[in-house]
């Protein structure tokens, strides 16, 4: 987002995120993307493990308009008094309001979701909406795809409303109440692959949801696997059970069964299948949920 509203000429003059976190394996110190990208470019950059100790700076600034996306923690009245605080939520709103609203819209099997523009408020992702934007989702979407559609509405469409908002002429619109549903924060039990328990489409919609960022979870013959992509399979294999043939991978499922396509050893580099598994003495036997 940030490249964006540079790159639309739009005036950055700080950078507001959160702290540097560990990440990886190893858990290095390692700064948010915009954080990382701030530096980049030079632009003047804050990092308070609280939001409100940035309160002066942002005072200081002057701004007419603030833009925010995924910031990770809801904002405080001193803060959301200085100027309009413009979010770029990738969802219908209030379908989806949260922390994970496009996972879930693909979790859920949804054949649409969005892109909202709307004034932030103390309660969370319920301000009036500035401008919403459809976004089709069909079996080929995963979350890379969704996102990067998101920006490419998104970022205009944020451009406009700073511009409203510092022409004084931001309009926007109360948010609906019904239909609202909670994208809640994404947890292991939300990675997990259940064969015995999961249909084809559930099991398809949630390994397309994490890709390319965490991934779904299956057990092998009791080693756990990153299943990253899977497509459905016409073939009858029962449920936790595995088949070979030739070059695929089928896993039986409540319903039916689905090929899988790429998988990820714990530590090492995903694989097609058709590698992986010429890489194996013995072919896995069966499936389940991991533990």
């Amino acid at each position: 987002m940030l490249r964006g509203l540079l790159a639309a000429g739009v005036e950055v003059p700080l950078v507001l995120s959160q702290p540097d976190r560990p990440a990886g394996r190893k858990r290095i110190l390692t700064p948010p993307p915009v954080a990382a990208l701030a530096t980049e470019l030079g632009l003047p950059l804050l990092q308070p493990e609280r939001a409100i100790d940035a309160l002066d700076a942002l005072r200081a600034a002057e701004p007419r308009s603030i833009a925010i996306c995924a910031y990770g923690q809801l904002l405080p009245a001193e803060l959301l008094d200085i100027c309009p605080w413009l979010n770029l939520h990738p969802s219908l709103l209030p379908r989806w309001r949260g922390a994970a609203p496009i996972e879930r819209a693909l979790m859920a099997g949804d054949d649409g979701t969005g892109v909202a523009i709307m004034e932030t408020v103390l309660a969370l992702d319920e301000g009036p909406v500035v401008s919403c934007d459809p976004i089709p989702l069909d079996a080929a979407c995963d979350t890379a795809a969704v996102e990067a559609e998101a920006l490419r509405l998104g970022v205009p469409a944020l451009v406009r409303a700073i511009v409203a908002a510092a022409e004084g002429s931001l309009a926007s619109v109360p948010q609906a109440t019904e239909g609202a549903t909670y994208a809640e924060k994404l947890s292991r039990d939300d990675r997990l692959i259940d064969p015995a328990g999961h249909g084809a489409a559930v099991s398809l919609d949630r390994i397309r949801a994490l890709r390319p960022h965490i991934g779904a979870l299956l057990a092998l013959d009791d080693e756990t696997f990153t299943i990253w992509r899977a497509d459905l399979a016409a073939d009858a294999v029962a449920p936790g059970a595995v088949a070979v043939v030739g070059e695929r991978l089928l896993i039986g499922l409540a319903d039916g069964a689905i090929d899988i396509t790429e998988l990820q050893t714990a530590g090492k580099r995903p694989l097609a299948t058709a590698d992986w598994l010429r890489g194996r003495r013995t072919p896995p036997t069966r499936a389940a949920r991991p533990a």
